[in-house]
């Protein structure tokens, strides 16, 4: 009888099949794959992230100035995806107690081994073995207002002794150093003449830099 209604159809049979042609049932056949597709993916994607382990950093507290050792006020730790931690950073906050800043930092920035002076310092800054960080105490007061770290100078000795022209006399005892750290000015003493200069220099440049501030005022040079 089936047979016979498939070979015969009626009306009401070729009505119904030119209402909905094969196309249509091909359509949401389709729609039906997309939507588990769409649903695997997401599924996916909320196990991954829910998978992914956060690591600890050690970050600013408040923004902070170099120049004083830091405290456990300073610093709080926080939770990081991995990939956005950057090379060289610390995990507990203990690491970096009474250091000092290389730089000025900022609330919530993430610290790095780097950011902080430590005896590697001057070989990370100048990319050389012999590196050295030798303090000066610059004659004029207005150049160590306008010092920041990473600064390139040059270091000139002054001799005040008068010349055939009437004008101090200058030697080159540097070429570019690297600016490490500025001091802050101390509580003991007022003025901007209390501020030193931290360079990092070549051990030779160190070592004739730091004889000369014994001897002679110094000036720099701003590259």
């Amino acid at each position: 009888m089936a047979a016979r209604n498939a070979l015969n159809p009626t009306l009401a049979d070729r009505v119904r099949h030119a209402v909905r042609p094969g196309w249509t049932r091909s359509l949401l056949l389709r729609r039906a794959c997309a939507i588990v597709l769409l649903a695997v993916a997401l599924v996916a994607a909320l196990t991954a992230g829910r998978t992914e382990e956060l690591r600890p950093a050690v970050i600013a507290a408040h923004d902070i100035s170099p120049g004083q050792p830091l405290t456990i006020g300073d610093l709080t730790t926080r939770e990081f995806r991995p990939g956005d931690l950057p090379a060289g950073t610390v995990d507990n906050a203990a690491d970096f107690l009474d250091k000092t800043v290389t730089g000025p930092v900022r609330a919530g920035e993430i610290l790095t081994d780097s950011r902080v002076l430590t005896s590697r310092l001057p070989v990370q800054i100048m990319h050389r073995p012999d590196a050295r960080l030798v303090p000066v105490k610059v004659a004029d007061t207005a150049v160590i207002d306008l010092l920041r770290e990473g600064d390139v100078v040059d270091v000139l000795s002054i001799d005040d002794a008068d010349t055939a022209e009437g004008s101090s006399a200058t030697e080159v005892l540097a070429k570019a150093a690297v600016v490490a750290l500025v001091s802050q000015e101390s509580g003991s003493r007022t003025g901007s003449d209390a501020r030193l200069a931290v360079l990092a220099l070549p051990e030779r440049d160190a070592h004739v830099v730091a004889a000369a501030t014994l001897t002679a005022p110094i000036t720099l040079v701003f590259h």
